[in-house]
């Protein structure tokens, strides 16, 4: 959440930073600020509440310089202001800094350290840089000094990139438990929290470490650890395709994104096959886990939904109990683990800060883990001892779809590859190509349905307050991620139930007109899934019915087209999908960017 960019050593710095911010928008959107430098002046800073629009707006022809750092802000200490967007400086204006994360310490540093300071917002950002001022002042010490001892007091997640205002051409940058790279351009070097900020200007990058501190010059870069050691480490290229961060000609990264699942289906399974076609996961990976008494789907939100679908592919499949926690629940209260466990943690971004806590208490622990991200090199991937890419491609829609669909179809080729190490004779019949290629040519048909699914939303959805999805087994995870989804972008209250539980309660706030979706993708169990939608009817109700070949009946709204048992969530989600993108679509709100949310969620 948030995103931060910086640069040293180009002309063009000011529209460097403008286009990178544009492009992390998706990590946050409450506000937005750059801070822009030439060695001959001391500067200018420009904030603005809102979009990056708003800011670019507010950014006059004569702002100019060769270094500078800029934020995109998602609010977590004080409301969306000018006041509390980034970059912050210090009281006499000598540092700019951009922040990342949540400080935990804050209130202990203002006690402490700032007595008689004058704090004109409300961030704990503003305590960060203000804290550094006070150690140069009343220790004599250099903007490099101040920073590295304020990183020994300041406690949480940070990502920081700080100037001083009489030496434009230099940022300090550091971080802990929150992302940020380096990339090295010809004759400038940049700072970013994600490679896609940057990547038109360079593709060669380089980590840091929590616990490092990097200085950033136009002609080189300097890592130092902890004792002031410096260290050497070798760049990578970011392999990003930039025509696949383009909208192209849709409206919204959204439906691009939906749209792009049957070829996302199609490339993972050319991904993880050999040239006999077939399917092939590091053996590391497999035997490790065939050997595993229980495995563990670590996640949070959509990436949860899909450890749940997991689970029965890998239970059904390898024949492996599995657990699925939620990141931010198993990270406060850790169960029993079994004696031989193996951890898997799903997280589109590989940066999801509920996630990595759980890693890093994992790996304290000494058990063995794997990360399933779609973006190589991120910290869960760094820090796990094993990765399974997702190759959706960047996903830039906060509300997540091609990367929900690819977290599935990945735990499948796990699942499959597992149980074939295994023996299992449920993985012997399960011939996953050929029936992924069959769930990208269902999906191809679907989202060819888009008129008709509009005019079910128009019908049922666009003014309702509330809905409800039911189905049973597979269907009732496929429900609870329809229901997030239709909750993030369109703001209805939107609950995910087993249909049966109906009853047990949440019958009573069935009203008229209240729209109650049912997926039914199983023929015995989607009986019973009909009967508890004649239940809701008898109440008032306005019902939708989801079925797939074979199992319809007249008077069903979608029919999807029939995929093997295991799979039928790949399929059953992309309608679901495209009900919350009508629905959001049709009350007029911004369907890529929903309120209050981001993208990456680098803060527990």
């Amino acid at each position: 959440m948030c995103g931060i960019v910086g640069i040293v050593g180009n002309q063009n710095a000011k529209e460097i930073l403008l286009t990178g911010l544009e492009k992390l928008e998706y990590r946050g959107y409450d506000s937005a600020g750059i801070f822009v430098s030439e060695s001959e002046n001391e500067g200018q800073l420009i904030k603005a509440v809102g979009r990056i629009a708003n800011l670019r707006e507010k950014v006059s022809a004569d702002v100019n310089g060769t270094a500078g750092i800029g934020h995109t802000r998602w609010a977590t200490h004080g409301v969306p202001s000018e006041t509390n967007a980034h970059p912050h400086t210090s009281s006499n204006e000598r540092f700019v800094l951009v922040h990342n994360g949540v400080i935990e310490n804050y209130e202990e540093i203002k006690t402490d350290y700032l007595a008689g300071v004058n704090l004109i917002g409300e961030t704990d950002t503003e305590v960060a840089i203000q804290l550094i001022n006070v150690l140069a002042e009343k220790e004599n010490l250099s903007a490099k000094e101040a920073f590295k001892k304020a990183l020994t007091i300041i406690k949480g997640s940070y990502a920081f990139a700080m100037m001083e205002s009489n030496q434009p051409e230099v940022i300090y940058v550091a971080k802990n438990k929150s992302p940020l790279l380096i990339g090295l351009g010809d004759s400038f070097n940049v700072v970013c929290s994600d490679a896609m900020a940057m990547i038109t200007e360079t593709k060669e990058f380089v980590e840091i470490m929590d616990g490092e501190l990097v200085i950033v010059e136009a002609d080189k870069i300097t890592i130092e650890n902890q004792a002031g050691e410096t260290i050497n480490r070798d760049s990578y290229e970011a392999k990003i395709d930039v025509a696949d961060m383009d909208k192209g000609t849709y409206e919204h990264y959204m439906l691009k994104e939906v749209d792009e699942q049957p070829a996302v289906m199609r490339r993972l399974v050319q991904e993880y096959t050999n040239e006999k076609g077939e399917l092939v996961v590091d053996e590391a990976i497999t035997s490790r886990i065939q050997k595993a008494d229980r495995i563990y789907i670590v996640a949070c939100g959509t990436s949860w939904h899909a450890g749940l679908v997991g689970k029965q592919l890998i239970e059904k499949v390898a024949e492996i109990p599995v657990e699925v926690h939620v990141a931010s629940e198993f990270a406060y209260n850790m169960p029993l683990i079994s004696k031989n466990p193996f951890f898997i943690f799903i997280s589109q971004s590989g940066e999801t800060a509920d996630s990595r806590q759980v890693l890093v208490r994992v790996n304290e622990l000494g058990y063995e883990s794997m990360t399933m991200t779609n973006v190589p090199g991120s910290t869960l991937s760094r820090e796990a001892n094993h990765t399974m890419l997702l190759h959706a491609g960047p996903e830039i829609a906060v509300a997540s779809t091609k990367a929900y669909t690819a977290q599935i179809a990945t735990l499948a080729i796990l699942a499959k590859a597992t149980g074939m190490v295994k023996g299992t004779a449920v993985a012997k019949e399960f011939n996953l190509v050929k029936e992924l290629s069959l769930v990208a040519t269902g999906m191809e048909r679907l989202v060819g349905e888009k008129e008709h699914i509009s005019d079910l939303v128009k019908a049922n959805l666009e003014t309702t307050r509330n809905a409800f999805y039911i189905g049973r087994g597979m269907d009732y995870f496929v429900s609870m991620e329809a229901a997030l989804k239709l909750k993030e972008i369109s703001y209805i209250q939107a609950e995910g139930f087993a249909a049966g539980e109906l009853k047990h309660g949440t019958i009573a706030l069935i009203e008229e007109g209240t729209p109650v979706i049912g997926i039914i993708t199983d023929e015995v169990m989607g009986s019973h899934t009909r009967g508890n939608l004649k239940e809701v009817e008898s109440r008032g109700a306005a019902t939708v019915v989801v079925s797939m070949e074979g199992f319809e009946k007249e008077g069903d709204h979608i029919v999807l087209p029939h995929v093997h048992e295991l799979l039928t969530p790949l399929v059953s989600v992309v309608p679901i999908q495209l009900i919350a993108y009508y629905a959001s679509l049709h009350r007029g709100l911004d369907v890529d960017k929903p309120r209050n949310l981001a993208k990456s969620v680098t803060v527990e």
